[in-house]
């Protein structure tokens, strides 16, 4: 009952939050009926349905009432707001789109079917964790249906059990469809035997060749004449390929806030003052938080992974002994001894990863599968490697149970490195990396070898408030110049440089600005070239992290086709390249029969590839080049093949190992059809709902608003 008692701790917010949604829907219908004399705001359009901005918000509040009740977290960071927001935003998808697009095609989820996930016998994994008692490990039916009866009866045990109860039924409803649709979609692509076969056999045929390249850079750009006509013949012939999503193009320019000599001082004064007091602490995770620049890091490491001087320190000195100050970077620094023990240098370990994309994009759907899961396993319900096998968008492991196999330090990515070594063996824990939520568990440890965790104090040498006012005012000297030949001038006399940028509405940030998606937003509220962008308060300096930012709108583009002029260069080259490539097509015919005779006749070397395979994306030495490899899987031994056009030169190429590829067993077969049915599938969940996008009218104007 952990999830409940969560929820059942947050009452008094949960009251707050709830009269807060009812006023923000009295003054929704208020703004909506014109009772202040505005017009409603359209976010966003989806099939002839508009999305108003104070209804999108009223559910933006809601589910970050839902969000902060699941993770136990009161603030939400922009991060999870935008994820709050693309959840949302999902949501209107899935009611104006996809929920009429399975009614047109007979699919729902029944009453009878919504009973049997909450209560049935096919209880959802989510419901599961919820009603599974702590003490036994057993999943409690009658405590639902003592819940549901409470609920209906209007006696719910308190009002943050029925709000989440109410996402929760919502979610899993959602999924179920959702695997329908899905389910439906995917038996269009059925991997036929024959199919199965040419696939074994493109992976299982070995295939060698010698060729000769004829490189495009051996003939000078100033050589080949493009004339207007064939630009405009290539555009009008492949104007697909020019296709573009709505982009604005801004010019601007960046003014670090650096630190001087005078904040250099006052952080090594800082952290000189504060030694004797961190050697004295008690608590040494708890005084680096409350203190540190950086958070107290639990890693354990070994000597060789440290730097000689710490290193010598750490395993020579005893716990509680304190190295420096010392400089590093930015920051001073320093460093504890807080733990030496005997650790492993390597673990075995399987997990289960579930991908956002698989559970709707949702990080609390994905939490509360992998913690269902854990249940699953803990109550004896389900091996891990059963679940594995059904629930892991990792594949390569789900096959093996699972297991990634041994792995020494620096091998995964941090969180999942960190569950592993330091979780205890059979043990399973939950956490979360760039590629989803990892239910990991340690199956084995490796040898032991002494290891020291250092507690690491230190002081980030940052501007001073003077130090920024002195920025800004340079900032300032920029912003208030109109004319654009003197506002470049004073660029080039500061000695600024001037970058330009191409933003999707989509964009989150400019590289090397920290969320500075208020940039975005700005360059798609800009109405005139060269216009200085503005923040919300109207201001045109942008200040991101360290930074303060002008910038100013210097290109539009419009979904849609992109204008010939805007893509002349590009054009140019491949027609360029084009017209090289057919020079280089009749040299090769005329130089010799074979790559030999050509590269003695044009000066030029031969080099071979001694075995590869159909399915190889990069060949080495040969690089990334389709057109000769599926050109050559196709000859016998000793075969030449004609001029081939690639992607840097034209090529003719020589069989000098072609192996027979014996017959597929039953067996080639089924796994081939697995593994392809297994990327169809993936395909399906994650291109369907495009398709489904795609063929109606669709429009996101939440750029305007976030």
């Amino acid at each position: 009952m952990a999830t409940l008692q969560k929820i059942r701790n947050q009452g008094t917010l949960l009251i707050i939050v709830i009269f807060a949604a009812l006023l923000a829907f009295l003054l929704g219908d208020a703004f909506q009926s014109g009772a202040f004399g505005n017009e409603s705001q359209v976010v966003g359009e989806m099939d002839g349905h508009d999305i108003d901005i104070v209804d999108f918000q009223n559910k933006v509040q809601y589910m970050t009432e839902i969000y902060k009740l699941t993770s136990g977290n009161p603030q939400l960071d922009e991060q999870a707001m935008t994820q709050v927001r693309d959840e949302v935003w999902s949501t209107y998808e899935y009611d104006l789109l996809f929920v009429p697009a399975c009614e047109d095609l007979g699919l729902a989820v029944t009453s009878d079917e919504l009973f049997d996930m909450v209560q049935g016998n096919n209880v959802h994994p989510a419901i599961q964790q919820m009603f599974t008692n702590p003490q036994t490990g057993q999943f409690e039916r009658a405590d639902v249906i003592n819940f549901l009866r409470e609920i209906s009866s209007g006696t719910a045990r308190s009002p943050q059990q029925y709000m989440y109860w109410q996402y929760l039924e919502s979610q899993i409803k959602r999924e179920r469809l959702v695997n329908k649709y899905n389910a439906l979609a995917g038996k269009g692509l059925y991997v036929t035997s024959l199919e199965a076969k040419n696939n074994y056999a493109g992976k299982s045929k070995q295939i060698g060749f010698d060729y000769v390249k004829l490189p495009f850079s051996s003939i000078p750009d100033s050589t080949v004449s493009v004339s207007d006509s064939d630009i405009k013949s290539y555009y009008d012939a492949n104007k697909e390929d020019f296709k573009q999503e709505a982009s604005r193009t801004i010019e601007y320019v960046v003014l670090p806030i650096t630190a001087t000599e005078n904040d250099d001082e006052e952080a090594l004064q800082w952290i000189q003052d504060i030694k004797d007091e961190f050697a004295t602490a008690s608590n040494n995770e708890q005084f680096v938080n409350v203190n540190s620049s950086t958070a107290f890091d639990a890693t354990y490491s070994k000597k060789d992974e440290l730097n000689a001087d710490i290193a010598d320190f750490a395993f020579s000195g005893n716990v509680g002994d304190v190295f420096g100050p010392e400089k590093e970077g930015s920051a001073y620094k320093l460093v504890k001894i807080d733990d030496r023990r005997m650790l492993p240098d390597s673990v075995e370990a399987r997990h289960i990863l579930i991908s956002l994309q698989a559970v709707g994009g949702s990080q609390v759907a994905a939490n509360q599968l992998a913690d269902s899961l854990r249940t699953l396993v803990e109550s004896n319900e389900a091996t891990f490697e059963e679940l594995a096998v059904r629930y892991s968008t990792d594949q390569g492991s789900a096959m093996n149970g699972g297991s990634v196999g041994w792995f020494r330090r620096g091998q995964m990515v941090r969180p999942f490195e960190e569950a592993a070594f330091n979780g205890e063996v059979d043990h399973m824990y939950i956490v979360t990396t760039q590629f989803g939520v990892h239910l990991v568990q340690p199956t084995a440890k490796g040898e032991e070898v002494e290891q020291v965790r250092l507690a690491e104090l230190t002081r980030t040498i940052e501007p001073s408030s003077a130090t920024e006012d002195a920025v800004y005012l340079e900032a300032n000297k920029l912003a208030v110049e109109k004319d654009i030949e003197k506002y470049e001038a004073i660029i080039k006399e500061e000695g600024l440089n001037k970058r330009r940028a191409t933003l999707s509405e989509s964009q989150e940030l400019l590289p090397g600005l920290e969320d500075s998606r208020s940039l975005v937003r700005a360059a798609f509220s800009a109405e005139n070239m060269n216009d200085f962008l503005t923040d919300f308060e109207g201001t045109s300096i942008f200040k991101f992290g360290e930074n303060f930012v002008l910038a100013r709108l210097v290109g539009v583009a419009d979904e849609g086709y992109a204008t010939l002029e805007s893509v002349r260069p590009t054009v140019e080259r491949i027609v360029s390249r084009d017209k090289k490539a057919a020079q280089l097509v009749e040299k090769a015919k005329s130089a010799g029969s074979d790559p030999a005779s050509i590269a003695s006749s044009l000066n030029l070397q031969t080099a071979s590839v001694p075995a590869t395979n159909f399915d190889a994306l990069m060949v080495p030495g040969l690089g990334i080049e389709p057109a000769v490899l599926g050109t050559v899987a196709g000859l016998d031994n000793g075969a030449v093949s004609s001029p081939i056009i690639g992607n840097d030169g034209v090529y003719v190429t020589k069989n000098t190992l072609v192996t027979p590829v014996g017959e597929a067993t039953d067996n080639d077969v089924t796994m081939a059809q697995v593994q392809m049915n297994s990327t169809y599938a993936y395909r399906v969940g994650s291109q369907a709902f495009d398709v489904l996008k795609n063929s109606v009218d669709y429009e996101d104007n939440r750029v305007k608003f976030y």
